[in-house]
């Protein structure tokens, strides 16, 4: 039997955090998972909620994706991407966070922060977070309480 395969990552960043997510681009390059990355691609000040939105709406697009989001401090993209529905997206201090963020609450996008994480701490978050298998369990009548949160707001 094939093992199961990997899903595409759908990367975005805004200019503090594009050095890392060209490193972490690399890594999952180099660890056979598919890839697209929607920017930014310098270091020219951009507007993080355009990217954090793009990458949200494309994973909220095809449950076979998850996304990665680098900022300076990874709050902001968070904030942004979770107005997208459909999405959970936590700010990961570390490899931890990240691991249980997958497993027990879902997460489907990931936010990094380039000043909060080096470029190997980054990774190790980045692994934990791939690594994960959704719990469900206790933890999925949770998980059903945020989505009906989601799904009966106002709009």
């Amino acid at each position: 039997m094939a093992p199961p395969a990997k899903p595409r990552i759908i990367l975005g960043a805004d200019h503090a955090g594009y050095q890392l997510k060209e490193t972490i681009k690399n890594f999952l390059t180099a660890s056979g998972y598919p890839t697209e990355d929607l920017g930014t691609n310098s270091k020219e000040p951009v507007d993080y909620p355009d990217y954090a939105r793009a990458v949200a709406e494309r994973v909220a697009a095809d449950a076979n994706s998850l996304g990665i989001l680098t900022c300076g401090n990874g709050l902001g993209m968070a904030v942004a991407a979770n107005k997208v529905p459909g999405i959970r997206s936590i700010a990961a201090p570390d490899a931890q966070a990240a691991r249980d963020g997958r497993e027990r609450i879902q997460v489907n996008v990931l936010s990094l922060g380039s000043k909060i994480l080096t470029e190997a701490r980054a990774i190790e978050a980045v692994r934990a977070f791939l690594a994960a298998e959704i719990e469900g369990g206790r933890h999925q009548r949770r998980v059903d309480k945020i989505s009906d949160m989601e799904n009966s707001r106002v709009r």
